[in-house]
């Protein structure tokens, strides 16, 4: 049995960002546990054609470690995870890899967390607090499609690509009309012949990448302060996207007529224009950035089928319109099981799991910490997604807030129901104008068993610090209330 005073389950953006905030705060005995053989979470896991950021690289990036060699405005997936790598390295932090959680237990005689543990290194860990940076877009989403399992050929999900198959010159099914998928089937249709099945389509801006010249890198690695001005610059236009994202009737209109102009300079069929229109409110669902996607559609190299498959019979697929296609292979770019994280079933805390506390959808103080569950925060949980800025930008938040909390802690920290409800209800009354709510679309931001936006904080960045910062102790219970932390 392993004794250490934090244990943190997960070592991609959200892990290594707490194992930085604890130790900044003299937090030092801790372990971190990854369930893979390597760091990296997202861009470990996602390694289909095309695999890029949707923000800018030097936005997507820790504060204490800026990255002047990113090759491109928006960072390939693999230049994310040799960055992340890096950092580990330069922090000294060695995940314990291959040990997966398989079970954390809050034991109220001894007020620690038992985790067990299992892969590489079987056993126990008994912790003081549990931070689960698990990630949210972990677990694949498999449609229930009729006949889907007897499918004869290659069949994978977008996020579990087996590179083992040869596309080249096959007819592919697609699934989805996501972020995943409009960045893989531009890749695919060099090569193949792609058949993509649209459930709904998407509001796509202009991408606008482009590479970072050799002299461009070097001027940044020789002056930090010219990348430290380019991260506030695209900090500050990420934080004015909110108003377009959130429901601004003159912003939302304006980033409508760019998604509506960049359609009708990429597509000049009208009947594929119009299937590619979408006829809910911009923001309902992701905003997606694509130059490729449209051209791939416009060229002819991939034939869109403006409906959802409904049922597979062989290598026949058959679309809701009735039409029916053949391929050779078939991807799942289905996206993920966000609302109900698969995680929260592990958990078990002084009433049941984390998954039946959630069981109408996920609620907590501060998006990180739960009442029901003493010493425990999640990062990258409720509400701590964002729609229009970068996601590492509320996980640092988060971190801080975490590692804040602990080293002032003089005791059990017991979130008290009344925060968490009152939290929960600010979230609630801010998000109940925004399109996604009522956008008239389904997204995966809202958990269908309440209606409640459970993913996304309805907010800015600067909002988001601002409300942590402002915490005072007085969200957990007096007879565990922290040092007046701050």
């Amino acid at each position: 049995m392993t004794r250490v005073q934090v244990a943190i389950v997960g070592a991609g953006f959200a892990g290594l960002a707490a194992a930085m905030a604890l130790r900044s705060v003299g937090i030092d005995d801790l372990v971190i546990l990854e369930r893979a053989e390597s760091i990296g979470g997202t861009w470990r896991d996602n390694t289909y054609p095309g695999v890029a950021c949707d923000v800018p690289s030097h936005l997507y990036g820790f504060a204490a470690h800026p990255n002047p060699g990113f090759s491109h405005v928006f960072a390939r997936g693999g230049e994310i995870r040799a960055y992340l790598e890096r950092v580990a390295d330069a922090e000294g932090i060695r995940p314990l890899l291959q040990t997966p959680m398989l079970d954390a237990s809050w034991d109220a005689a001894t007020e620690t967390w038992g985790i067990r543990t299992g892969g590489a290194l079987p056993g126990t860990i008994t912790a003081d607090a549990l931070v689960l940076a698990c990630g949210r877009l972990t677990e694949p989403l498999i449609p229930d499609i009729p006949g889907l399992q007897s499918f004869p050929g290659p069949i994978f999900h977008s996020a579990r690509w087996d590179h083992d198959v040869d596309l080249a010159g096959a007819r592919v099914g697609v699934v989805g009309t996501g972020a995943s998928a409009i960045q893989l089937v531009p890749e695919l249709a060099r090569t193949a012949a792609v058949t993509l099945f649209q459930r709904t389509p998407a509001w796509i801006v202009p991408r606008e990448d482009r590479d970072y010249s050799a002299g461009e890198r070097a001027r940044f690695a020789a002056d930090p302060q010219r990348l430290g001005r380019l991260r506030a610059d695209l900090y500050a236009e990420g934080e004015a996207r909110f108003a377009s994202r959130s429901g601004d009737a003159n912003a939302a209109a304006a980033a409508r007529d760019i998604a509506l102009a960049h359609l009708r300079a990429q597509v000049a069929d009208p009947r594929l224009r119009a299937a590619l229109t979408p006829d809910y409110a911009f923001g309902c669902k992701r905003v997606l950035l694509s130059d490729a996607f449209y051209p791939a559609l416009a060229s002819g190299a991939v034939r869109l089928e403006a409906s959802a498959l409904v049922a597979v019979d062989g290598r026949t697929l058959t679309a809701g319109s009735g039409r029916t296609h053949a391929v050779d292979a078939l991807v799942l770019a289905t996206g993920f099981q966000s609302t109900r994280q698969p995680y929260a079933e592990l958990v078990h805390g002084e009433n049941g799991s984390l998954a039946t506390h959630w069981a109408a959808g996920m609620t907590s103080f501060g998006s990180t910490v739960v009442a029901g569950f003493p010493n425990l925060f999640v990062l990258d949980g409720p509400n701590a997604s964002l729609g229009h800025n970068s996601s590492v930008l509320m996980m640092e938040a988060q971190a801080g807030y975490t590692a804040r909390v602990l080293a002032a802690r003089t005791g059990v920290l017991r979130v008290d129901p009344a925060a968490e409800a009152a939290y929960t209800a600010e979230i609630d009354e801010a998000a109940a104008s925004t399109p996604w709510l009522s956008g008239g679309c389904r997204n995966w931001y809202v958990d269908e068993r309440s209606g409640r936006l459970t993913l996304l904080w309805p907010g800015t960045v600067d909002a988001f610090r601002e409300r942590l910062a402002r915490t005072s102790g007085s969200e957990f219970l007096p007879t565990t209330v922290t040092k007046g932390a701050r």
